[in-house]
C-alpha cells in the first residue's frame, strides 16, 4: 500500500511549491525580484499566490504579466473585489503604456474590472476612488463620464470623508472650478492631518496652476507632518523636474530616495531612476 500513501501525499500537496510568507515579506520590503523567485507562482491555482504575483509584476512595471496573473485569479475567485481592483489597475497601466491600437481595449477592460470591484464591494474606497479617476480621465467613447464620477463622490465621502473631498477636488478641477478644487483639497488635509498624501495633492495642484510659492508652502507643511518621508522626497523631485527648476536639488532628493527603505506604497525605485536620468543625473 506504499504507492497509495505516496500518491495521496502528492495529491494532497499544494499546487505551488513557493514560500508565500517569505515572498510576502520580501514584497513589503520592495525586494520584488527576490519576492517573485520565492513565490514561484508558475502553475499555481491559489488565488492569493496569483494576487501577490500580480502585485509584484505590477510593481516591476511588467503590466502584461501582472494582468495575466490577476485575470487567472479573478476567474478562479470571481467574487473577490480585491482581485478585480488590482486587475483594473494593471489593465489601466497596460492601456497607458500600449500602442494607440491596443490601448482602448485595455482601457475598456480596466473600467469593467473596476466597476466589477465596486459592484462586489460597495465599501471598497480604493476601488471607488480608482473608478472615479478613470471616469474623470478617460474620454467618453471609452466610458469616461464626469456625471458618473460625481455620483461616486458622495458614496466615497460617506466611507472616507477626506478621500471624498479629494475626489470632489478632482471633479472641480475637471470643471475648471479651481477655487472649489483648492477648497476641497484643503478640507481633505484638515480632515486627515496625518495623511501626507493630502498635502502632496495640494502641492501638486498648485504646481499645475503655476502657483509655485503656494506649492512650496504645502510641501513645507507636509515635511512638518512627516519629516523625511520617501513619498514626499519623490513628489518634490518630480515636481521640480516637471517645472524644469531646482534640478540639482531634484537630483539630490532622488539619490537620497534611492538609498531609503521603501514600501509598496512608495513610488518604485525604477521610477526614481527614470526621473534621475531625465534630470541629467
Amino acid at each position: 500500500m506504499l504507492w497509495v500513501t505516496v500518491s495521496f501525499a502528492i495529491l494532497a500537496a499544494p499546487l505551488w511549491a513557493g514560500d508565500f510568507e517569505g515572498a510576502r515579506q520580501l514584497y513589503q520590503r520592495t525586494a520584488y525580484e527576490a519576492a517573485l523567485r520565492a513565490l514561484d507562482a508558475d502553475g499555481s491555482q491559489d488565488t492569493q499566490v496569483l494576487l501577490l504575483a500580480g502585485q509584484i509584476y505590477y510593481q516591476l512595471g511588467k503590466y502584461k504579466e501582472a494582468s495575466e496573473q490577476l485575470e487567472k485569479a479573478s476567474q478562479l475567485e470571481p467574487g473577490s473585489a480585491e482581485l478585480f481592483l488590482w486587475l483594473g489597475r494593471s489593465l489601466g497601466r497596460r492601456a497607458e503604456t500600449s500602442s494607440v491600437f491596443t490601448a482602448p481595449g485595455y482601457a475598456v477592460r480596466c473600467r469593467k474590472a473596476l466597476e466589477r470591484a465596486v459592484a462586489l464591494d460597495e465599501k471598497n474606497v480604493e476601488a471607488m476612488s480608482d473608478l472615479a479617476t478613470y471616469y474623470l480621465k478617460a474620454p467618453s467613447f471609452l466610458g469616461g463620464s464626469l456625471e458618473k464620477a460625481e455620483k461616486l463622490a458622495p458614496q466615497i465621502a460617506a466611507l472616507d470623508a477626506a478621500e471624498g473631498q479629494s475626489v470632489q477636488a478632482r471633479i472641480d478641477e475637471k470643471r475648471q472650478d479651481f477655487s472649489g478644487a483648492e477648497a476641497h483639497l484643503r478640507r481633505a488635509a484638515e480632515m486627515a492631518p496625518r495623511q501626507i498624501d493630502r498635502l502632496i495633492d495640494l502641492a501638486q495642484f498648485f504646481a499645475r496652476r503655476g502657483e509655485l510659492q503656494q506649492s512650496e508652502q504645502a510641501l513645507v507643511e507636509a515635511a512638518e507632518v512627516a519629516p523625511g518621508s520617501p513619498k514626499l522626497l519623490f513628489a518634490q523631485a518630480e515636481m521640480y523636474i516637471r517645472q524644469e527648476r531646482n534640478l540639482q536639488e531634484a537630483r539630490a532628493l532622488l539619490r537620497h530616495y534611492l538609498q531609503m527603505p521603501l514600501t509598496p506604497e512608495d513610488p518604485p525605485r525604477r521610477e526614481a531612476k527614470r526621473l534621475l536620468a531625465q534630470a541629467g543625473g
